[in-house]
């Protein structure tokens, strides 16, 4: 099983409340967002195409 880190802040989520979803734009890439981060309205950038979120 592969270690799930935050894409904004690289910290692990294993354990913690986190939320995984598919990129808004390209749909291929899973955007993982740790709770803090979320809160915070940290950017994120999709790996696959470029997409940057809140």
């Amino acid at each position: 099983m592969e270690a799930l880190h935050c894409i904004s802040c690289g910290k692990g989520v294993i354990g913690e409340n986190f939320v995984r979803f598919k990129c808004p734009r390209c749909q291929k890439e899973d955007i993982i967002r740790c709770s803090v981060c979320r809160k915070n309205s940290k950017i994120y950038v999709c790996k696959k195409c470029g997409f940057e979120g809140p």
